[in-house]
């Protein structure tokens, strides 16, 4: 019996899996759709697994065809991504190996290194990281999300500074230079990496701003499980803290870098990346106002120092974390009285837009809430100290609460504010109280007639 006398089966050839290393845009294009889609495990569809399966029998049928099993183990397909995986093997290690978007192989497509580093600001930096955060996108070490890039710590920080590739921990580095804690600024990183144990460990953050005056504490964009998340962290994390070491992206663009420290100048280009850099009218701003315009200062004035003001956001809707900020940068610049109020102006708008001034100085005292003959004259009756505290539910710790929430100091509540005291309450008055200065017994964090009269001021 002759090869050609040798019936082989009819098989349909539309169903085979395409190969990891084909570059044509018809494999690339149903590689990404099904990466987009979920395991069979977690629910997904089992076609993919069966075109695996047909794949594998082909392969096999066609070997034992041409002259028997070893052939046919020697063609085996090679690995290609499961849906929301990755196209090699993963180690075991906390994160995956460099891959290219989707998961793409690096050795298919020539990213065992980032593409050329591209220009990027320091708010698109936050702006991205910012995104994954709203979006809450779960921690994986082999999935990729809808943008291309691995869902890890390195993955998101990859995706933060526009990189063509997912990379690792120890290979950001390449794409960065090395600087010190003094030199830290928004869209900057935190890099952590064992060589005595690569599985113990390693981790990225991307560093938000400085929180408190000592910077002692910063607001840390990270992807950690279970997913994406912003947080006031110890510097320079929970563990391994002496480990942490500081990074900048080489690439980032003069107009987001804010100046430099402080005291330095930046002209030209807008910080936000937007071509827009026209002041939007003074009545954009203030008690009441909730539109894009809020959202893009505060964006321009973390990026600028003022992150630590901020204990979410920022938002379109105007707060008190919003006018603090805004008065800290126009300190900064050495204005004062009716300058520094807290609501841009032309000048403040022209300041931040084009990078011109100085930053917010991390360690300088933070502005104290409006004061004046009118302070507290709006406030409601302080219901008594009995009204607060362990066991206390009734309207007047709703109240509190929701005045905090408006005045930007609500970052403990993962929901309500409620009537029901809690220690999210207590915290967040503390907060409040340690704003104003006061420390020690001042700040208990449990309010009394001079903390509700600032309070409601």
């Amino acid at each position: 019996m002759t090869l050609t006398d040798r019936p082989i089966p009819l098989l349909e050839f539309d169903e085979i899996e395409p190969d990891a290393d084909c570059i044509c845009g018809g494999c690339s294009a149903r590689r990404r759709a099904r990466l987009h889609a979920a395991p069979v495990h977690e629910g997904g569809h089992a076609a993919a697994r069966s075109v695996r399966r047909r794949a594998a029998v082909l392969m096999a049928a066609v070997g034992t065809a041409l002259g028997g099993g070893a052939a046919g183990a020697a063609a085996a397909p090679a690995p290609t991504p499961t849906p929301g995986g990755s196209a090699t093997a993963q180690p075991k290690t906390p994160q995956g190996e460099v891959s290219g978007l989707y998961g793409d192989s690096p050795s298919a497509r020539g990213l065992s290194a980032p593409r050329a580093a591209q220009p990027v600001t320091r708010a698109q930096i936050i702006e991205r990281a910012q995104r994954w955060v709203d979006q809450k996108v779960p921690y994986s070490m082999s999935r990729y999300w809808s943008d291309g890039y691995r869902q890890d710590c390195s993955g998101f920080v990859s995706m933060a500074w526009g990189l063509g590739s997912s990379q690792t921990t120890w290979t950001l580095p390449n794409v960065a230079e090395r600087i010190a804690k003094a030199d830290l600024q928004p869209g900057d990183v935190l890099i952590y990496n064992n060589p005595a144990n690569p599985q113990a460990g390693s981790h990225v953050t991307v560093f938000g701003g400085w929180t408190d005056s000592t910077r002692t504490r910063y607001l840390a964009y990270e992807q950690t499980s279970p997913g994406t998340t912003k947080r006031s962290t110890p510097y320079a994390y929970w563990n391994n803290s002496g480990s942490y070491v500081p990074y900048r992206y080489k690439a980032l663009s003069p107009g987001g870098d804010g100046g430099g420290t402080n005291g330095g100048t930046n002209g030209g280009g807008s910080s936000d990346g937007s071509s827009s850099t026209a002041f939007p009218g003074a009545d954009k701003f203030g008690p009441g106002a909730d539109n894009a315009y809020v959202t893009r200062l505060g964006q321009m004035l973390v990026q600028r120092g003022g992150a630590r003001f901020y204990g979410t956001g920022p938002g379109p809707r105007w707060s008190e974390s919003d006018r603090r900020a805004t008065e800290a940068f126009q300190l900064a610049q050495g204005w004062r009285g009716a300058e520094a109020d807290g609501i841009p102006g032309k000048d403040t708008w022209d300041y931040l837009v084009n990078a011109k001034g100085r930053n917010i100085d991390g360690g300088a005292p933070l502005p104290p809430p409006p004061v004046g003959p009118g302070t507290g004259a709006g406030a409601p009756p302080f219901p008594g100290r009995s009204a607060f505290g362990p066991g206390a539910a009734n309207d007047n710790v709703r109240r509190l609460g929701e005045q905090l929430v408006r005045k930007g100091f609500g970052r403990h509540y993962t929901q309500g504010p409620g009537p029901r005291w809690t220690e999210s309450d207590r915290r967040n008055v503390q907060a409040f109280q340690e704003s104003l200065g006061w420390r020690g017994a001042e700040a208990d964090g449990y309010p009394g007639p001079d903390t509700w009269k600032r309070l409601f001021s």
